[in-house]
């Protein structure tokens, strides 16, 4: 059960992108085709998850175990980059395929503030092992895809509907992302 609370929060409650505000960059950046939505939050969920493992077991083994534990953030930032260039390495010699739907999202994600957030989230909370974080960076993630596709098929809607030129491109999409973070409110009562 509470593996439930754990995913029902992650993706619905406690949106990172909606309620945290973390990754606002490519969710206004990628969301303008549903297919690049896809794409971005699938290499999101794959590097979000390797990531926290990854971070929880330095946190854990290394960091805390030294008491260097303000050392977390330089290294968690150096960890995420390193796997994510190891990553695109892999992919590339072992599977072309998947480095060519997965490529061009994997460097955008380096820098993208969420996968450092659920990665810091996933080591402070209390709690929380290494599976319940691995469930946590996952469901994290996953409503990381989900808003950035909603907001995608929003905004291809858009570009079809009738706007005002004033509200054209950036102030519609505040608005837009506004108001997709007041319908993922609604789900505050539920975990």
């Amino acid at each position: 059960m509470e593996y439930i609370l754990i995913i029902i929060s992650a993706i619905f409650v406690n949106n990172v992108v909606l309620a945290k505000f973390l990754g606002v960059c490519p969710f206004f950046g990628v969301s303008k085709k549903i297919e690049t939505a896809l794409g971005m939050g699938g290499a999101v969920v794959f590097v979000i998850t390797i990531a926290t493992i990854v971070t929880y077991l330095i946190q854990r083994y290394i960091l805390e175990e030294f008491s260097i534990q303000y050392m977390q953030t330089i290294t968690f930032i150096l960890v995420i980059a390193a796997l994510v260039q190891l990553v695109e390495i892999i992919l590339k010699k072992t599977g072309p395929s998947l480095y060519q739907a997965l490529g061009i999202y994997l460097p955008l994600i380096t820098t993208n503030c969420a996968v450092l957030g659920v990665a810091i989230l996933a080591v402070s909370t209390e709690g929380f092992d290494l599976i319940k974080s691995t469930v946590y960076a996952i469901a994290t993630s996953i409503g990381f895809a989900l808003a950035l596709t909603i907001f995608a098929g929003i905004r291809e809607q858009l570009d079809l509907s009738d706007i005002p030129e004033g509200m054209k491109g950036v102030p519609i999409s505040f608005i837009t992302a506004g108001l997709l973070a007041l319908a993922f409110m609604g789900f505050s009562g539920i975990a």
